[in-house]
């Protein structure tokens, strides 16, 4: 039996020290969402309604510098994290444009900075505004 301590001992400890490291998606420390309306970063969660919505990455930035003449507008589209009471989701999601889930729906309103012919946006400069519609 003495011999068999050690065994489980060492057989338990993973469990125990596993159980303390997981940490839900959306529950770490300082991933408060902003007040709705707030215009965020990538990673960043926002209040939209009843919803947090985080954008996640810069899927496509095809928009047409502000301070050139373009044949095509072009369109911002970002990955999104939408989290609802007992779900989550995740949609490319374009600027000006409508996306529906689970009875809701939401739209990208506003893409900053504009684009320009002067210099590249930096993921780190970005901001987002969602909206419930």
């Amino acid at each position: 039996m003495i011999r068999m301590l050690p065994l489980l001992a060492c057989a338990l400890a993973p469990l125990t020290l596993s159980a303390c490291a997981i940490i839900p998606d959306g529950q770490l420390a300082g991933a408060t969402p902003a007040a709705e309306g707030a215009a965020v970063g990538l990673s960043q969660p926002v209040r939209v309604g009843d919803l947090t919505v985080t954008p996640m990455k810069v899927v496509e930035d095809s928009r047409c510098p502000i301070n050139a003449r373009c044949v095509w507008a072009g369109r911002l589209v970002v990955e999104t994290r939408i989290d609802g009471a007992g779900w989550r989701d995740t949609a490319d999601i374009t600027l000006g444009e409508t996306f529906g889930t689970h009875d809701r729906v939401i739209a990208l309103t506003s893409g900053e900075p504009g684009k320009t012919t002067q210099s590249e946006i930096q993921p780190g400069d970005y901001r987002f505004t969602y909206e419930m519609r």
